[in-house]
């Protein structure tokens, strides 16, 4: 139970990795706060976390909405008085090509996937100060690590959650407040269903790449475990992690893998 009676907010909820988090945050005791803009999935995830007897917070918000996410967190607090985790989850990944992609597409993807998780984070970080602990995790990619075809917003987006809550981390050393940057490859969600194409309309297709990953209950029992153990980083999948370690010592090498990756 590494997490009993600690309050953990998931965005993101209602499907994919965040519904992995919030049944396995139950399995850990944990009291949830659960968002997303799909207010029927969501309230199905709910229904299923309370079957299992956890104490549930149905929450809707958009993460593209500044006002929306600062007017949850109240919500949040007035019900349980504390937030113990936040696990900035929600987003969603692009089908497109860097020139045939408007820059209303490149700002959707960055209000959702950047700036939610900041302003969500802004906003439930001074009642982490004032209980004195908290962890702060987000839900960034292997390609918040590098570039990736048909991703430039998508990876561009990853990219500042890494430079933005790494350096959340080293602010707050010493003040008993964690922050995890999760970085999963390749899991069995519907990321790239959902995934927006050069008119913003979703793709609509699973692609391969996806339904080849691991569980998402797996990469949730993971992204838990790096959560409780305060680790900084923790990359999670398979084989697809070793692009990480080639791009960072082998540029030349995964500039010539990448142009042969079947991107869709």
């Amino acid at each position: 139970m590494k997490f009993k009676d600690k309050v953990i907010w998931i965005t993101g909820a209602a499907s994919g990795i965040g519904k992995a988090l919030a049944y396995q945050s139950v399995k850990y005791g944990a009291r949830l706060i659960l968002s997303d803009i799909d207010e029927s999935s969501l309230k199905e995830v709910c229904g299923k976390c309370e079957s299992m007897n956890a104490e549930v917070l149905f929450l809707p918000l958009d993460l593209s909405s500044r006002e929306s996410v600062e007017n949850a967190v109240p919500k949040a607090l007035s019900r349980f008085g504390r937030i113990d985790v936040l696990i900035n989850n929600g987003g969603i990944s692009q089908r497109s090509l860097t020139w045939e992609t408007p820059l209303e597409v490149d700002y959707r993807i960055m209000n959702i996937n950047f700036f939610g998780a900041v302003i969500l984070t802004k906003a439930v970080l001074p009642s982490m100060m004032e209980q004195g602990e908290g962890y702060i995790a987000v839900t960034s990619s292997i390609t918040g690590k590098f570039g990736f075809p048909l991703r430039s917003a998508y990876s561009a987006s990853k990219h500042a959650a890494q430079g933005f809550f790494e350096t959340l981390g080293i602010e707050l050393a010493g003040k008993n407040i964690s922050v995890t940057v999760a970085m999963p490859g390749r899991v069995q969600t519907n990321i790239s269903v959902h995934a927006l194409t050069k008119d913003g309309t979703p793709y609509g297709k699973m692609a391969q790449e996806q339904a080849s990953g691991i569980p998402a209950d797996v990469c949730a029992r993971k992204y838990l475990d790096a959560i409780h153990k305060r680790r900084r980083e923790v990359l999670i999948g398979r084989k697809e992690l070793l692009m990480v370690h080639i791009r960072r010592f082998f540029p030349r090498i995964f500039f010539r893998l990448a142009r042969k990756v079947n991107p869709a």
